[in-house]
């Protein structure tokens, strides 16, 4: 079975018309709306993100030296096991571990490990351990590294913004995306960035801001029941750690690329975008595949690039309208930007659930025989996976489902957020009619582009 680096696509024998879902989850939205303004009448969320300490007993496993230094040793050794396989390995997407760990295990699966747990993500890095592990052993050789820079405040989330979209360009516009060779250089490339910048800026500051797969987890542990506050676990109402104002530069930037990269990889695969690609690479492939694979990747990344700035334009043109409504003179979009985490959530869920539940059996396998070399370490190399899991039904009602949940989630998040910016619950109110239109008009295209997929 060859891994491609998607979402599998969407189902084209509705059970009923494709207009009625759109209808009924316009409606749901409508009547949540409506709802939200009756019953919520004072901001909620904020107020519990605090939240109360875990047990000390727990406090002292969870956040004890022992169980850090396991989670980091573990963490390295798979990054190194994933580079080495994909850069000594068989070069096939079928027998190597690489593009399946990459795409499926670590890039989906940390998704709901983050949302239920918090920011495991911080414990489990790989990067991060490395660069402590090195900075431990030059205080144990008299060597007392210092920064060499201090990290420029308006860059904020940039660095990791260009990685992230960096990473996106990767799985999504380049054709070969899950060639193992491939992901192999993309792995020395980002481990090098993500180690100089440390040496450089610091390690807490730089895997905070610059760090692409750090800001990713941790936007999504926001929406968890647990974070660590002053050194401590706390139990916190869910969502909670999505309200306020974020203003930290890039943000915006960072979430809108978390959008629409996903809106992207839907639209990628319509036949319109399909047809032109194969037309492309139809054109090119006859002189160089090189070519035709620049080509393809060119095109793509325009569309890449069009789908964040897509997602990004029509937020600010509600945010804008928000901040019309309620009569203040600055910008709002960093009030409301957390609203657009669970809707992210919901996008990632819609697209991908189904390459996570298909091909993530297949690592069961692939670690049996991580280079493809025939190996049969774990007695699991001839593993068969159960592709008849999901109906084309089931699938459909869980993407309908998702994307409506996250957008009535994103939608009391922002109504939450506009009752404790604005004192009047009718100027609060009328200020979220943008957003309203904002939330239908991004799911509505989702399910569209789920359903032409």
């Amino acid at each position: 079975m060859k891994l491609v680096a998607h979402g599998l696509g969407g189902v084209r024998d509705l059970p009923v018309p494709l207009w009625l879902f759109l209808y009924g989850a316009g409606i749901v939205l409508i009547v949540s709306f409506v709802a939200l303004g009756v019953l919520w009448k004072r901001p909620l969320l904020e107020a519990r993100s605090k939240g109360r300490p875990l047990p000390a007993v727990l406090q002292r496993v969870l956040l004890g030296r022992e169980l850090r230094l396991l989670l980091g040793a573990v963490s390295v050794g798979l990054l190194v096991l994933v580079f080495a396989a994909a850069l000594l390995g068989e070069d096939s997407s079928a027998t190597n571990l690489a593009p399946t760990f990459v795409y499926v295990i670590f890039w989906l699966g940390l998704v709901p490990v983050a949302v239920l747990l918090g920011n495991v993500w911080r414990a489990l890095n790989p990067w991060r351990a490395a660069a402590d592990a090195v900075a431990w052993l030059a205080r144990r050789a008299g060597i007392d590294w210092e920064p060499l820079a201090e990290y420029p405040e308006r860059l904020g989330r940039w660095p990791a913004t260009l990685g992230l979209f960096a990473f996106a360009t990767l799985e999504l516009a380049y054709p070969n995306s899950a060639d193992p060779r491939a992901l192999a250089l993309a792995i020395g490339i980002y481990s090098v960035v993500a180690w100089l910048g440390a040496a450089i800026f610091g390690r807490d500051v730089w895997f905070e801001n610059g760090e692409a797969f750090t800001v990713y987890f941790s936007l999504f542990a926001r929406i968890a029941p647990f974070a660590l506050r002053k050194g401590k676990i706390v139990a916190r109402l869910p969502l909670s750690g999505l309200a306020g104002r974020d203003e930290r530069p890039g943000t915006v930037p960072f979430i809108a690329v978390m959008l629409g990269s996903v809106a992207f990889d839907g639209f990628s695969r319509t036949p319109w975008w399909v047809d032109r690609q194969l037309s492309i690479e139809t054109s090119f492939g006859l002189e160089s595949r090189a070519l035709a694979d620049v080509s393809v990747t060119a095109f793509n990344l325009a569309g890449l690039i069009g789908g964040v700035a897509l997602v990004a334009l029509v937020y600010f043109l509600a945010v804008e309208g928000a901040r019309a409504a309620g009569g203040r003179g600055r910008s709002l979009a960093d009030d409301f930007i957390g609203s657009l985490v669970p809707i992210a959530l919901a996008y990632a869920v819609a697209h991908y659930f189904t390459l996570f539940v298909l091909q993530g059996q297949q690592a069961r396998r692939l670690f049996s025989d991580p280079f493809g070399y025939g190996w049969d370490l774990l007695g699991t190399r001839d593993f068969q996976p159960r592709l008849d899991l999901l109906t084309p039904n089931t699938v459909w009602y869980v993407q309908v489902v998702a994307l409506v949940v996250g957008h009535v989630l994103g939608l009391a998040l922002a109504h939450d957020r506009a009752i404790a910016l604005f004192r009047s619950p009718g100027t609060a109110l009328r200020t979220q009619y943008a957003m309203l239109v904002l939330m239908i008009a991004y799911t509505v295209g989702g399910l569209w582009l789920l359903s032409n997929g």
